[in-house]
């Protein structure tokens, strides 16, 4: 059969959603297009597996950057997900939500219908809180979402430092205040990874109405001309070097995340005029904004050399705690719930604070880890030293990337350039960021076992110095968004219906429509955005 209601392409986290709640009727027949495998490997269920995922290159597309020109001419690492449930299957896992003011300034810009108000109901619909029922959250959604199973005391001496240097106490970041620091909750279900794929997918693989490729690399989204538009009749994938076209007879949703959806769309002639005609693609339809508004978190990480030995770390103490800890997983507990360390997120605390006493929010968000950290978890040779790291990213970063292409052929990678710290405000707000970590690790309890600060080191203390720092060792936070943004003016590729201006029947649902990035992890809200859009393509169908 390759004939269907709708396509879905890309089973991320909106892709996993939108399969689940168009599909869950019965009435409609939903193809979902996934380029990579099924999620069987191990290390996307065992939660501390997130480090081997870092380097798995059949399960992460793993991007680089264009070299940055501000970041000494660096290539940055963007991991993504290419695998059933996407960057989910692949992430930390922390559900946050981002703060009411990112949704309010969405509505600001025109985009009606998508204030902190109308989309709180989408969060509290898709989880299951742990903690139970209120005002900000659900119970009866299919994503789990836990306290963590596994806390090293270390998480505590961090807590407790950063508050001894004036960072509130809190809870729930998914509250009424997120600023603070504490604990994060996670997406996790009996000590395990609770991807989009496994909470809205995995339930539902049996539905006569839902096929699922997988390992089906699209080429192409299909176009037919009418009288006064173009409409998306269907999509070219292929599997093993074999081509094969499926028709959608109502619509087409693009699901393929903040980089590839971009790039399909250009492949498929929708985009900047002159951006095809360098590569010699038949112009469908121009939009000058496919691919621009590239926002990603930019992150710097502080390293300092530590003498505890209950951490991530390759010495013989620390591999004895472990093993230890493993036994813990590997011998269940209480009702089939795992424990241990092997349960870890590797971030389970942090918070999100203030780089200025007088802003009205945070703008900083601190991810904190029990290792030395470096190169994004995938050196081994730091590994060598007991030692531990604070992330600190800036939550709404005013430079601006892209996204354009290689050439023609979807076998390319995306052309990523991030621009990152190219905005004067960007550069002084991560050299104080630093400061900001650095000012946490002096304090008690964390200070009492403190040796040698790795990363940037005892020497780099001067504003210039620290900006080099980060032109050699700044990253992103694997955020990315805005690249098929919301919006009427001249860069928004989307309307508040998440459809493609100029073109019918295709929709982008991910979290490349965002006009502008979150204040937190995306995961969360890219489910929320799915839910949303699929109960208003079910009600206009439903109209008709």
């Amino acid at each position: 059969m390759n004939n269907f209601d709708f396509i879905i392409i890309g089973a991320g986290s909106a892709g996993c959603v939108l399969a689940d709640k168009l599909s869950a009727c019965g009435k409609y027949q939903v193809c979902l297009l996934e380029a990579g495998p099924k999620d069987k490997h191990w290390s996307i269920h065992m939660p501390i597996g997130v480090i081997e995922l870092m380097k798995n290159k059949v399960l992460n597309w793993q991007f680089n950057s264009e070299p940055e020109p501000t970041q000494n001419n660096r290539k940055i690492f963007n991991p993504r997900g290419r695998v059933l449930g996407g960057s989910s299957s692949i992430n930390a896992m922390l559900y946050i939500r981002g703060q009411k003011e990112d949704y309010d300034h969405w509505a600001a810009l025109g985009n009606d219908g998508w204030s902190f108000n109308d989309v709180l109901p989408y969060f509290k619909s898709t989880q299951h809180q742990e903690r139970g029922a209120d005002k900000f959250h659900g119970v009866d959604g299919s994503l789990n979402v836990a306290d963590s199973v596994s806390k090293p005391a270390i998480h505590d001496s961090f807590i407790s430092s950063a508050q001894q240097a004036g960072f509130p106490l809190n809870n729930d970041f998914n509250g009424e205040n997120q600023e603070g620091v504490g604990y994060y909750q996670v997406t996790q279900k009996n000590g395990q990874r609770c991807s989009a794929a496994k909470a809205f997918l995995t339930p539902n693989v049996n539905r006569s109405n839902l096929t699922i490729i997988t390992d089906a690399h699209v080429q192409n989204i299909i176009f037919e001309s009418q009288s006064t538009a173009k409409i998306a009749t269907g999509v070219c994938y292929k599997v093993n070097g074999h081509r094969h076209n499926v028709f959608a007879k109502k619509e087409v949703l693009l699901s393929a995340g903040a980089f590839n959806s971009p790039q399909l769309l250009m492949l498929s002639g929708i985009g900047p005029k002159d951006e095809l005609t360098k590569h010699n693609i038949p112009l469908v339809h121009e939009l000058a904004g496919v691919g621009q508004n590239l926002q990603d978190h930019p992150d710097t990480v502080v390293v300092t050399h530590h003498k505890q030995s209950n951490l991530l770390a390759i010495r013989p103490k620390a591999v004895w705690w472990l093993l230890k800890q493993a036994l813990k997983y590997l011998a269940l507990g209480i009702n089939k719930k795992r424990s241990g360390i092997l349960t870890s997120v590797v971030a389970e605390s942090g918070g999100f604070i203030k780089s200025k006493p007088y802003l009205s929010r945070p703008d900083l968000q601190l991810h904190f880890i029990p290792t030395a950290f470096d190169d994004h978890g995938r050196g081994l040779k730091i590994l060598f030293n007991y030692g531990i790291s604070i992330h600190t990213c800036l939550l709404r970063p005013k430079s601006r990337g892209s996204v354009t292409l290689y050439g023609n052929k979807s076998s390319l990678h995306p052309k990523i350039s991030i621009n990152m710290l190219t905005h004067e405000d960007d550069k002084k707000d991560m050299i104080q960021a630093v400061k900001i970590a650095r000012s946490i690790l002096s304090q008690q309890p964390l200070s009492e076992n403190n040796g040698n600060e790795i990363f940037p080191g005892n020497s780099i203390q001067s504003d210039d110095e620290i900006f080099e720092f980060l032109k050699n060792k700044a990253n992103t936070i694997y955020h990315p968004v805005g690249t098929c943004k919301m919006g009427n003016d001249d860069l928004a590729v989307v309307d508040n219906q998440l459809k493609v201006h100029g073109i019918k029947s295709l929709r982008v649902i991910d979290a490349s429509i965002m006009p502008t990035l979150i204040s937190g992890n995306t995961n969360a809200p890219t489910i929320m955005i799915a839910a949303k859009i699929a109960d208003a393509i079910l009600a206009s169908w439903e109209q008709i």
